[in-house]
């Protein structure tokens, strides 16, 4: 057997939602843990007399199958509000609250954490299995496995005579908690994050297919006025509402169609290769990390630790250590998810949004300005009320320190305002990206107020 070591992603999820009937059938959907799934759908669907390879290979596939299901998003990205079916018509068969044999739960419990991969791509096999006498599929056949079973055939060569010889099994997948990919809220210009990125990744290969949707050219998870037209091209072309905003429903839609040109959800996929997961934002932040995006994410559970007043106070230094780590669970505690200080995908969302319902109502002292970051990244190309905030501060400070170039206040973040807002990181924070985040707006409106006559108030 061929095993690699697991990738980053995807995870085993801890639970999968059944739907106890055909997709568009009125009843009950269930939530039951993974290898519970699995176990019941072997224990339907395989005789525990069988040969051990067959039963180990027909395994591998439902697994590799039930994943496929979940990280495509299969039913998700169709307006669903489950991962799979019980129906073997369109998946697999599932009985609820059925009994196991003891000999396929032994063989669950030690490889539900493994799937099926292509080479050279990373998301779980598409692998149908079907009995061949009640129904038939292009992928496994139960009664097809026995016999090479019987032959002597290795679980793996079982699985290579019908999904290709050109298989991987991946091992020891983690298991983590699973929760719809949407980011729990609307992606708009300025957001940023893993979730921007994937979505200018998923629209450039859409684009392939679809050369009216205008291609980005900097995949680097910052919402920008290239990522905003591509998303309009998009909406445009498949009905939706073309506001350039990824809501849910723009979200699976572009997750539907991406899934479609690329056949992730078919034997013959096109796949996703290693380099597509790429991402310029970590998977995850957590005690011993430092940085750019570390002061970001203090930045964050400051301001919410002074509108919680239970959530420890932390000084933003760029370095995560343990009074981070204790803010950090203490706002996890509060959302209600995984309690383990880290700052991965889902911490990052809910610091993200609970920052922008509550900025305004931030009691003042919180930090050395008075006028908060309104929560979004403000650059190049942009145009709204905070471009004119910053333009009629930075014009101020340029009168009174000559290192910041002059530039007039138009509203629109231009070549002028580039300018200025990188002369001005590079003097007050001794480096220069010309993007208005958290930390620069910090800095600036401390500047802007602490100059000779201003008596600012907090401003939203």
């Amino acid at each position: 057997m061929v095993i690699i070591s697991r990738p980053e992603v995807p995870f085993i999820p801890e639970n999968i939602i059944v739907h106890l009937g055909n997709p568009d059938q009125q009843a009950e959907n269930v939530t039951v843990p993974f290898p519970t799934y699995i176990k019941n759908v072997a224990s339907a669907t395989v005789y525990p007399t069988w040969p051990e390879s067959a039963i180990r290979a027909i395994i591998y596939a439902e697994i590799s199958f039930a994943l496929n299901r979940v990280y495509t998003e299969w039913y998700r990205s169709r307006g669903y509000d489950f991962d799979i079916t019980n129906s073997p018509q369109f998946d697999q068969s599932f009985e609820y609250e059925r009994d196991f044999y003891d000999n396929i739960s032994k063989i669950v419990d030690e490889i539900f954490n493994s799937y099926i991969i292509r080479r050279g791509s990373t998301e779980p096999l598409f692998t149908p299995v079907c009995d061949s006498k009640m129904t038939t599929c292009t992928g496994l056949t139960m009664w097809g496995a026995v016999q090479l079973a019987q032959q002597g055939y290795t679980p793996y060569q079982i699985l290579q005579n019908y999904f290709g010889e050109d298989i991987n099994i991946v091992t020891d997948v983690p298991v983590n908690a699973n929760f719809e990919s949407y980011p729990l809220y609307p992606l708009s210009l300025g957001s940023f994050g893993r979730d921007v990125a994937i979505i200018q990744q998923e629209l450039n290969r859409i684009g392939n297919n679809y050369p009216t949707i205008p291609r980005i050219s900097n995949v680097d998870g910052v919402f920008s006025a290239e990522t905003e037209a591509a998303v309009k091209a998009f909406q445009t072309i498949f009905h939706l509402t073309p506001d350039g905003v990824v809501d849910s429903a723009t979200w699976y839609r572009i997750k539907y169609i991406y899934n479609s040109v690329k056949g992730l959800s078919g034997l013959f996929s096109e796949g996703i290769s290693p380099g597509e997961l790429q991402n310029p934002f970590a998977v995850a932040w957590q005690e011993g990390d430092s940085g750019v995006w570390v002061e970001l994410i203090q930045y964050y559970v400051r301001a919410l630790a002074c509108y919680y007043k239970d959530v420890p106070l932390i000084n933003i230094t760029g370095y995560f250590g343990p009074e981070t780590t204790e803010a950090v669970k203490a706002l996890q505690t509060k959302y209600g998810i995984i309690i383990d200080g880290v700052v991965g995908i889902q911490t990052w969302a809910k610091l993200d949004s609970d920052y922008k319902n509550v900025y305004q109502k931030i009691p003042p002292g919180c930090f050395e300005n008075k006028t908060l970051y309104p929560g979004y990244l403000i650059y190049k190309g942009m145009g709204d009320k905070n471009v004119t905030l910053m333009q009629t501060y930075l014009q101020k400070i340029a009168q009174y320190y000559p290192q910041i170039p002059q530039l007039a206040v138009t509203g629109i973040f231009d070549d002028q305002t580039e300018a200025a807002v990188k002369a001005f990181d590079q003097y007050f924070l001794g480096e220069g990206t010309g993007i208005i985040g958290p930390i620069t707006w910090s800095k600036i409106a401390a500047v802007y107020e602490n100059l000779p006559g201003q008596n600012t108030q907090q401003t939203s």
